[in-house]
């Protein structure tokens, strides 16, 4: 639905479809997502110019969402020690133990603009079947004494989405040195290693993302070389980059 909408709006014209729940969500490599009541579930419309800097460089925009939506929770006042972070190339995770939510971009060039339909659902409000945001508001209200609010799908859907302009801007104007500093601060990979392709393959340590938000990872004797995101998947159970 919102694929053919965005092309009979007007240009002006900004388009998010929400919903309360879904049964045929998609994920990565044809992956299907369920989210049941809880989750924050959107599709957000953007044009992007391809002749400018995150025209150049669009797998920045998964990098660029999963960071609106930890910040979302993580901008509040009192909310700043949240233990939510990214993980890359498109997920949401508790600390580096649960996945509770991600990302899908889908980019159609026409002309010289991309339309980009952004997917992106995590959990708030639901405990199942991973964890959600609102359990870790309460663990962190039992550990520390606080009385933090829980926080809605609709709060946080508007929060991400105002964050998400702003580091598009960021974005535009200073290319990814003006977004990376923040990126990493929430990212769980910092001085990871990790094995290339199985589980007896080369070892390698994480070193961040480059300019077109490929995975930067040095390898023992052949320096640092970059992992494309649309063939590579990475499993934090078992700390593998593995082609899929």
């Amino acid at each position: 639905l919102t694929g053919r909408l965005m092309f009979e709006l007007p240009e002006e014209m900004g388009l998010i479809a929400i919903a309360v729940r879904q049964t045929q969500g998609k994920g990565r490599g044809g992956n299907v997502w369920l989210s049941p009541m809880g989750c924050a579930l959107s599709t957000l419309h953007i044009t992007i110019p391809l002749h400018s800097n995150l025209g150049q460089r669009i797998p920045f925009i998964q990098h660029l969402v999963s960071l609106a939506v930890v910040e979302a929770v993580r901008s509040i006042p009192g909310y700043e020690d949240i233990e939510l972070r990214v993980k890359w190339p498109n997920d949401i995770y508790y600390s580096d133990l649960m996945k509770l939510g991600g990302v899908l971009v889908n980019s159609t060039l026409i002309e010289t603009t991309f339309h980009t339909l952004i997917g992106f659902g995590f959990n708030v409000n639901n405990s199942n079947p991973t964890i959600c945001i609102n359990d870790l508001i309460a663990k962190f209200n039992k550990e520390e004494g606080t009385n933090l609010k829980p926080l809605t799908p609709d709060c946080l859907i508007a929060r991400t989405v105002t964050v998400l302009e702003r580091l598009i801007e960021i974005f535009q104007e200073k290319g990814p040195n003006g977004v990376l500093p923040r990126y990493y601060k929430y990212w769980v990979h910092s001085g990871k290693q990790v094995h290339l392709h199985s589980e007896d393959g080369p070892s390698a340590w994480i070193v961040g993302i480059d300019d077109y938000g490929y995975l930067q990872v040095h390898e023992e004797g052949k320096g640092i070389q970059s992992v494309h995101p649309d063939g590579n998947s990475f499993d934090m159970l078992r700390n593998l980059i593995v082609p899929k």
